[in-house]
């Protein structure tokens, strides 16, 4: 049957038609913030190359997620930059540490909100990169030991999951072989599974203050042109235990999230990085887009490629405007 008896702009005329027969949908149940936390108090320091984004003390970091999960967002993830850092990273598993901290004064204010924390050295390591090194090489196995206290460090604390970011190989085992000996066999981990060697992560370090001192990180993260090494990778952190798996970054991966979903059964998250968001927040200013638009067109594409939970600088924007049409 052929025009003019279908006519597919019927469904298409008006925003309620349109509403009704959207395939692909946002909810804020979707949606994880990214939150960086400094030492310090009462600080909120812009991010020179994210706008709208921010360093933010524990005092400040709890307040912006009382006001995130008052506007429906479920669920940060935080990523700590410490006081000091050596070698090792030793702040990153000191139950003093700068995200530690933070987790506490977070469940204390909003008890509510699912609290997860990144896994790795890199922001605390003096050398920027996210293991321990031995010469210039990072040592995977030494790395394991370290990353297992850190996961440990959080959720005594009391994080509610766990993100191992480093792409060590084995360090899901690790993980959750220290959790579950620690009587946190109950706390989930989302596996940054499929991290590839992105040069979309810039504004990051800088938010992050996470750029290595020597060379790259593309020796233990992904190299960007390979898929089926995606796949396996996600199989193997799913046999080590993961609970929901991570494709990062995610605009330039669309192809990676949506092969992963056709092979995994387990939850599906990708995150949207620091340098798709500046590029649409940088061109928005410049009035070459309508950013909100945009936006919203970007973070439909990974929910129709198959993500389940999409982790976005984006979130609260999201949520306002959310807010302003009625729909939160």
């Amino acid at each position: 049957m052929q025009f003019p008896i279908v006519r597919k702009r019927r469904l298409r005329r008006t925003e309620t038609l349109r509403r009704m027969v959207r395939e692909t949908k946002v909810s804020l149940d979707d949606l994880i913030a990214p939150l960086f936390v400094v030492p310090g108090k009462g600080l909120r320091n812009e991010i020179g190359s994210m706008p709208g984004q921010f360093q933010m003390s524990v005092d400040e970091t709890a307040k912006e997620c009382a006001g995130l999960f008052e506007l429906g967002i479920p669920a940060v993830i935080l990523f700590g930059i410490p006081e000091s850092k050596d070698e090792t990273g030793t702040e990153g598993i000191a139950d003093s540490g700068i995200v530690q901290q933070a987790i506490r004064a977070i469940k204390k204010e909003v008890p509510g909100l699912c609290v997860i924390t990144d896994v790795c050295l890199c922001e605390y390591t003096s050398h920027g990169h996210c293991g321990i090194l031995r010469g210039k090489e990072v040592d995977n196995d030494a790395t394991l030991e370290q990353l297992a206290r850190m996961s440990v460090s959080h959720c005594a604390a009391g994080a509610d999951m766990v993100a191992p970011s480093d792409m060590m190989d084995g360090r899901v085992a690790a993980i959750r072989a220290a959790l579950d000996e620690n009587n946190f066999e109950q706390v989930p981990i989302m596996s940054y599974a499929a991290k590839y060697a992105s040069a979309f992560y810039g504004p990051f370090r800088e938010a992050a203050e996470s750029a290595p001192k020597f060379g790259d990180r593309r020796a233990y993260q992904m190299d960007p042109p390979n898929l089926l090494e995606a796949l396996h990778e996600i199989e193997l952190d799913e046999a080590e235990g993961a609970d929901i798996i991570m494709v990062k970054p995610a605009l330039a991966y669309l192809d990676v999230i949506r092969a992963a979903r056709e092979r995994s059964l387990l939850p599906l998250a990708a995150y949207s990085v620091s340098g798709e968001y500046s590029m649409i927040m940088n061109a928005a200013s410049q009035g070459l887009i309508d950013g909100d638009r945009v936006m919203m067109e970007t973070l439909t594409s990974i929910k129709r490629a198959g993500a389940d939970l999409v982790l976005t600088y984006f979130a609260r924007r999201v949520a306002e405007n959310y807010r302003q049409e009625g729909r939160a």
